[in-house]
């Protein structure tokens, strides 16, 4: 199984990484914090919980903190093989059904991307791009946000605002980052204000 590795981790960690992914592949749902606090031996769930937040923090899991049961392992979402293509889906009319596997969609070219980190989406202004509240987004790291084109979407650092999804645009010594909904004003900085930290690459969706 393909992991998303942004960075190592310690004993404690990888001990509570590798029993939640034997206990999803057996029940095929995530255990409960409870459950979590017996199997480590531990009576109280803040080292639980810290343990979570850095796995996520690390792109080894995604997790809506205070509800154990959205617990997913990023690694989980393709196999080694693939996924087979089974053929084409129609949004307006009709097209003949699945008959037979012609191809496999690998993702393990994306996954496998040198630095690839997991970022869980909280608000609604990409939502015209696509990008929903909840979803998980899986970014490279940019090395020279000069080679940047104008539009794509980054996660970027604003100083002594925090980290935002925008659509990115330089305009000389001004970089705007400009959300995919109207309800939503562009914000317009000086460019040494903005650290750019990632592109996107893709965007997963529990459904």
């Amino acid at each position: 199984m393909t992991r998303v590795l942004q960075e190592p981790l310690t004993s404690a960690q990888q001990e509570l990484y590798d029993w939640l992914a034997d206990y999803i592949g057996t029940h095929r749902h995530s255990p409960s914090i409870r459950q979590m606090m017996q199997a480590m031996g531990l009576r109280s769930p803040a080292p639980i919980q810290s343990r979570l937040r850095h796995l996520q923090q690390k792109g080894w899991i995604t997790w809506q903190e205070g509800q154990a049961r959205t617990l997913q392992l990023l690694g989980d979402m393709v196999g080694a093989a693939g996924i087979p293509v089974l053929g084409a889906v129609a949004a307006g009319g009709l097209v003949t059904a699945f008959d037979d596997v012609q191809e496999h969609l690998d993702l393990a070219p994306v996954l496998e991307t040198r630095g690839l980190f997991a970022l869980t989406v909280n608000g609604d202004s990409m939502v015209d791009s696509h990008i929903a509240d909840g979803d998980v987004v899986l970014m490279e790291p940019v090395q020279d946000p000069q080679r940047l084109r104008n539009g794509t979407v980054v996660s970027a650092l604003v100083a002594g605002s925090g980290t935002t999804l925008k659509h990115f645009h330089r305009q000389g010594a001004t970089v705007v980052l400009e959300a995919a909904n109207p309800a939503y004003e562009p914000i317009e900085l000086p460019a040494e204000q903005v650290e750019v930290q990632g592109r996107l690459v893709a965007v997963w969706r529990q459904v």
